[in-house]
């Protein structure tokens, strides 16, 4: 791996075509002021600037961050707030527009109303590259419809441990896999069909997040929030210690993936590689991703991601901005970020070249999505959670539940005079979406539109329906056929490090006391990982992971119905223990690719097999 190089080795070789777009950014970089290109590199929080100041500092960039939304809550409430923030940046004298960004993780998900697809680790249960390109092309749509242009998405860690708060992020625990639906919604997210504007995607995080070790994380300096989430973060922006062969061969695989399918931004990873904070690898940012792998895109940092260098700010911002990252996300206080860039740019401790190649990348990628010359309508605000998204989400919701377990309990069986179902899951929109939905650590109820496993069952023509929340039903008898639906509660990012993933005592009461009462139980879990719960395996009849199917959790009962057939595989493997987790040689309970259909009336107990 190349870790000395000259400064000027990630520049474009004169020798090499250059185009007419190169021609305009570069005239346009050399009648820059030295003030307007830092501002082109600087990305700030939306609650942390006033419109006039975008236009006074030149900013070339802000973001959303996951709570960073308007009041109220609606599409044309973000309208207004982007708008708002981009306009004085085209009144500026050179009037370089405004880069708007946000966490468009599974849909415009911030959004109120909006359609939120199911996680990550959801579409890789389903290995559909078309379905997730189309889901890129409808969240795409919708972002457009609020003037946003920018999704920080899609992430391609390739998670190892499940216990990291981020692993429903990632595709699964395949490289493959990864790569190739990573690839898909970049071409979704960046496609122009139809006459449409682009949105620019951002694989991230750039590299060896899901192979960080548990307690490896060293929580930074005079950081309030972090402080108020008590146990979490034991994995997230922990330390990656694994060889290069290993990073190679597993990480950096859906990087050459997204690359080759024309992602113009990565986003630089919060952990360490064998202790090196990644945000200032240069051997990595700039000797991998840019040279070795021609990244022709721009490298952001995330959130205060740069703080973690180094205890002094100004050592932070000049590793770096050295080390190749090009936009830096301050959030907040982003005139010390300037003004510690003025002074390291004025005494040489970052050269002027680089400067001139972060701000040619970034103007570069604008000029990809046509935020230069006329723009073009937007698509209505009524594309904003449409049928037809929903529709689609509906789809995935059905491609990505996987039937781990059915001993002759589903298709649910006609002629079934009642049906009984219990958790709050079951009838709880918030917990079916999970994390980075509406706020960044997601939550619990009516948080935006859609609709439930319990109204799809409902509008079904299963049988009657009953619905107890806690399972009690202490006005009716013995069941002969009981839905119990259990849920993580939401989490993202380290907040959601968890050492133990499984089920609450609440959820565990619920179950109890439906098995206990029904003939036949089908257990249906919503999460962003595997749960260890081999217990309430071993009890179930049927066991169904949803994963976190979005807004549209009514389509999975037509699949309890068998209406639709079941076709999801697992993306990673399911422990059978505690032990287990953090154990790469151990056997799962289920391993990757494992599931059933409904021609498979009865499946051996998976614990019968350890």
């Amino acid at each position: 791996m190349a870790t000395e190089t000259c400064p000027e080795d990630h520049q474009k070789d004169w020798r090499e075509p250059v185009t007419d777009a190169e021609r305009s950014i570069g005239r346009l970089v050399a009648e820059m002021t030295v003030a307007e290109k830092i501002g082109q590199m600087t990305q700030v929080s939306n609650e942390s600037i006033a419109p006039a100041e975008v236009a006074d500092y030149f900013i070339g960039s802000v973001l959303s961050g996951g709570n960073g939304n308007p009041t109220p809550n609606t599409p044309s409430a973000w309208v207004n707030m982007v708008s708002t923030l981009a306009e004085p940046a085209t009144e500026t004298r050179l009037g370089i527009p405004l880069l708007y960004g946000v966490d468009a993780v599974h849909g415009h998900s911030n959004v109120g109303g909006a359609t939120i697809f199911p996680h990550n680790i959801g579409l890789g249960a389903a290995r559909d590259e078309g379905l997730t390109e189309r889901i890129g092309q409808a969240t795409a749509a919708e972002m457009l419809a609020t003037g946003i242009q920018w999704a920080f998405a899609p992430t391609v860690a390739v998670p190892q441990d499940i216990r990291w708060g981020r692993t429903y992020e990632g595709y699964g625990n395949d490289p493959a896999l990864v790569s190739a639906l990573g690839a898909a919604l970049i071409r979704g997210l960046q496609s122009t069909d139809n006459g449409r504007r682009a949105v620019l995607a951002c694989a991230k995080h750039f590299v060896g997040d899901g192979a960080t070790l548990w307690g490896t994380v060293t929580p930074p300096d005079g950081v309030d929030w972090w402080d108020a989430w008590g146990d979490g973060w034991q994995i997230d922006q922990g330390d990656a210690r694994i060889s290069e062969e290993e990073l190679r061969s597993l990480h950096l695989l859906p990087y050459i993936a997204a690359i080759e399918a024309g992602v113009m931004t990565v986003m630089a990873s919060y952990n360490s590689w064998n202790g090196d904070k990644v945000h200032g690898h240069h051997g990595l940012l700039t000797g991998v991703l840019k040279q070795e792998l021609g990244f022709g895109g721009f490298v952001v940092s995330d959130w205060m991601g740069i703080d973690q260098i180094d205890s002094s700010y100004e050592t932070s911002v000049v590793t770096a901005i050295n080390a190749g990252v090009d936009m830096v996300m301050v959030p907040e206080n982003y005139r010390r970020f300037i003004e510690v860039m003025i002074g390291a740019t004025s005494t040489g401790l970052i050269p002027m070249h680089r400067i001139d190649d972060a701000v040619s990348r970034i103007l570069a990628a604008k000029s990809s999505v046509g935020l230069f010359g006329p723009q073009p309508e937007p698509p209505p605000l009524a594309t904003i959670g449409s049928p037809e998204h929903r529709a689609l989400a509906a789809e995935a919701v059905r491609r990505s539940a996987v039937l781990l377990k059915n001993d002759r309990a589903l298709p649910i069986p006609s002629g079934i005079a009642t049906i009984d179902v219990a958790g709050q899951a079951a009838d709880n929109i918030g917990l079916q979406c999970g994390g980075w939905t509406v706020g960044w650590q997601g939550g619990s109820g009516p948080i935006t539109a859609g609709n439930t496993l319990l109204d799809g069952l409902h509008a079904s023509t299963v049988g009657n329906v009953e619905y107890d929340p806690t399972g009690r039903f202490s006005n009716r008898g013995r069941a002969d056929l009981g839905i119990v639906c259990i849920a993580e509660s939401p989490y993202a990012e380290g907040p959601g490090d968890c050492a133990a993933p499984g089920a609450s005592n609440e959820d565990r009461a619920v179950f109890a006391r439906m098995r206990k009462r029904c003939d036949k139980l089908i257990l249906v879990i919503y999460s962003g990982r595997p749960l260890v719960i081999p217990d309430l395996i071993e009890q179930a009849d049927a066991v169904v992971a949803a994963w976190l199917p979005g807004s549209e959790g009514a389509a999975l009962a037509g699949l309890l119905a068998g209406v639709h057939p079941f076709t999801g595989r697992t993306s990673q493997p399911w422990p059978g223990s505690l032990a287990d987790l953090g154990d790469a040689g151990a056997t799962p309970l289920f391993a990757t690719g494992d599931g059933l259909d409904l021609t498979a009336a009865h499946s051996a107990d998976p614990l019968e097999t350890r």
